[in-house]
């Protein structure tokens, strides 16, 4: 096909699902349903909840039959997104306050649905963790849907594309995502969203490359402008010129030939050029993720970030519950170790199923959160204990306590520890007696007494996101500051030599569990400080297990003494791309 004869525009945006595609645009457009505001007759109140009833009922027979489609075509992992969809149906808070609101005021019942689903939707988009802030987008798509359905209007949906084009829109709902036409679809752009939208899942499903946050490149593109799609650089070219296809052109093959390589290499073992082991592990969120860590050859989890399981139910979990699913992973990954962080709740992700456990807080980040709010909800801590305890008993399971901050809230942790195996044994229930325990290094407090922490702990696991915005007082999802979220800062470097040399002292293993982790640039950085493992999203396993099979440890260590004597954070970080660049060639 011809290049454009119209201006070329690159538009930066966020890699989200890798690849590059080329293609005219479909722009999709959607609006939010109109909603009718007006007084219902009295004497037709019970029909207008019998209205209700059935629009949930339709809603959920529509969801149910989406999942079964996308369970038939992109497998069950994808199907399960919508779990959270039908979960929301189910939901007796918001059902419950919808029927309140409508005897109350006697507003028709679109109305009252409309007013109590916004509460919600604005409640999960002020949160600050990315993953929750999309569960906003679950909500959202099935209250349009459930209106759509109390109005009778139709459902547009993305199932019948003309031709092959590449999807264009402000933002794609789950349901548009999974109704998207596979055999038409090229790629995926949006205006908005993250890494963690069901767009982005849906798009890695179907192998295709996926760009979001492009902001406003669905007012600059018109239907049928051809468009280059980079999900590896998160970049849209609009209208390329020819040089700018034939660049492409050679760009994908040298991809897809280093994608194989790394492929490859995620079968081999993490073994530096100087016959180094180097432990590589996975973070997960669901247990249906231990496929996945294991489809990339982990050697265990590192962080199994259990809150999840809490803030995807419409209630408290129970203990049975609890332990059915890290049971379920410690099978799955056995004989390999599991690191099962203990609730990192409250302040910016609160449950759902208990609000009122959760006040409001100007500082979330720094308030009432992780083991603080278990430490404060005991009984509430102890059924998760027990339930990590009994699971214990099926595979190779490790405790760890988030946002610890000295020595005396870790005996705290411990104590309430001491009291599940008691009742455990009370009960003659079996469980590991030894079980490793460990605590997150993430905030400065703890990091400075690494060495008091170290002589108590089975094992660290420093959270860097955490402690690099602790340490250098940067909020990371503000874009004003965003640019000094430096993981190269000396300070950072200096801290973490600090606790990998107090862990060591101690004769305790580090591991790092936060998103330097994933980045094959900061891998020779962190195992040249001494770090003993790395635990990082499962995807991001065989590129960081290539680099450590092309480098030499020695090296990287030897460049860290380096980086030690550097002011600049800037030239510090490029030293170690110019390390990562030298060993890992694209071509």
């Amino acid at each position: 096909m011809e290049p454009s004869a119209k201006e070329e525009l690159v538009v930066q945006g966020i890699s989200a699902s890798q690849g590059i595609a080329y293609g005219q645009i479909f722009l999709y457009e959607k609006s939010d349903v109109e909603v009718p505001f007006y007084q219902v007759d009295p004497n037709k109140r019970v029909a207008e909840i019998a209205r209700f009833e059935q629009a949930l009922l339709t809603t959920r027979q529509q969801i149910a039959k989406i999942q079964d489609e996308v369970e038939k075509n992109l497998g069950g992992d994808e199907a399960r997104i919508f779990d959270a969809h039908l979960m929301v149906l189910e939901d007796q808070a918001l059902i419950g306050e919808t029927i309140r609101e409508f005897e109350k005021t006697g507003r028709n019942i679109e109305t009252c649905f409309n007013q109590v689903a916004s509460r919600y939707i604005k409640a999960f988009d002020e949160i600050d963790d990315e993953y929750l802030r999309e569960r906003a987008g679950d909500l959202r798509d099935v209250a349009q849907r459930v209106l759509q359905n109390l109005l009778g209007q139709a459902i547009n949906n993305l199932s019948r594309l003309a031709d092959k084009r590449i999807v264009v829109a402000n933002d794609i709902s789950p349901s548009d995502s999974a109704s998207i036409d596979r055999s038409q679809a090229l790629g995926i752009v949006t205006d908005t969203g993250s890494k963690t939208s069901h767009a982005v899942i849906v798009a890695r499903s179907m192998r295709i490359p996926a760009v979001v946050g492009v902001r406003d490149l669905t007012k600059k593109a018109l239907n049928g402008d051809w468009a280059i799609v980079d999900g590896y650089e998160g970049v849209v070219v609009l209208n390329p010129s020819e040089q700018t296809l034939f660049r492409y052109g050679k760009i994908q093959i040298q991809k897809k030939s280093f994608e194989q390589r790394l492929l490859e290499a995620s079968r081999q073992p993490a073994v530096t050029l100087d016959g180094v082991p180097v432990a590589l592990m996975a973070n997960i969120e669901k247990v249906d993720e231990t496929a996945q860590a294991k489809e990339f050859a982990a050697e265990g989890v590192g962080l199994f970030r259990t809150e999840y399981i809490y803030l995807n139910s419409a209630r408290i979990p129970t203990e049975q519950e609890q332990f059915l699913a890290y049971k379920a992973v410690a099978e799955a990954l056995a004989p390999h170790p599991v690191v099962i962080r203990t609730l990192d709740l409250g302040g910016d992700k609160p449950m759902a199923s208990a609000p009122e456990l959760f006040p409001k807080e100007d500082n979330p980040f720094m308030g009432f959160r992780a083991i603080r709010f278990c430490l404060e909800h005991v009984n509430l801590f102890k059924d998760q204990l027990r339930a990590i305890l009994l699971a214990s008993s099926y595979g190779k399971v490790r405790i760890m306590y988030p946002m610890i901050s000295g020595v005396e809230e870790l005996a705290r942790a411990n104590a309430v520890l001491d009291e599940c195996k008691a009742e455990l044994k009370q009960r003659g229930q079996p469980f590991d007696e030894n079980i490793s325990v460990g605590s997150m290094i993430e905030i400065p407090s703890a990091a400075v007494t690494a060495d008091l922490l170290a002589r108590k702990c089975g094992f660290f696991s420093i959270g860097t996101n955490d402690l690099i915005q602790y340490m250098l007082a940067i909020d990371r999802v503000n874009d004003r500051i965003a640019h000094l979220y430096e993981p190269t800062h000396p300070a950072i470097l200096r801290m973490l030599k600090h606790i990998v040399e107090q862990a060591h002292q101690a004769n305790i293993k580090v591991a790092v569990c936060g998103e330097m982790a994933g980045d094959p640039v900061f891998a020779p950085l962190l195992l040249g400080l001494g770090v003993d493992e790395l635990s990082m999203s499962p995807t991001l396993l065989p590129a960081v297990k290539y680099l450590v099979r092309a480098m030499k440890l020695s090296d990287a260590k030897a460049l860290v003494e380096e980086a030690l004597t550097l002011e600049d954070p800037k030239k510090i970080y490029a030293k170690f791309d110019e390390f990562y660049r030298a060993r890992v060639k694209m071509e």
